[in-house]
């Protein structure tokens, strides 16, 4: 399963971005294989509506968890109709951090 969660910067060891369209960066972790891959978000800088355009590249790269900190209205529906579940971690650790909560069951459906 890939995993991907919204980060400040590359790396798992990056905090996470409680924006989902705006964050600078996705990092996305392979749960069966442990790899990780950091994505510049190229829409960051971009006109309004990032939220459905940032989903595509969570299906881009096969992701089917999001965990991030909130997303807007047409980001959820985007998410939605794309058969990605999203969590929430609002918590001020790494995407390692975020990861393992979710891995431990404790991050609650956006």
């Amino acid at each position: 399963m890939i995993v991907c969660i919204t980060a400040r910067a590359a790396g798992t060891d990056a905090p996470v971005e409680q924006r989902f369209g705006r964050a600078p960066y996705f990092v996305f972790v392979d749960t069966e294989t442990g790899k990780s891959e950091s994505v510049a978000n190229p829409l960051i800088d971009a006109a309004g509506g990032v939220g459905p355009r940032a989903v595509q590249v969570l299906a881009e790269r096969g992701a089917t968890i999001l965990v991030t900190g909130q997303v807007g209205g047409n980001a959820a529906r985007a998410i939605e109709a794309g058969g990605i579940k999203a969590y929430a971690y609002r918590g001020s650790g790494s995407a390692a951090d975020a990861l393992a909560e979710y891995t431990a069951g404790d991050l609650q459906p956006l």
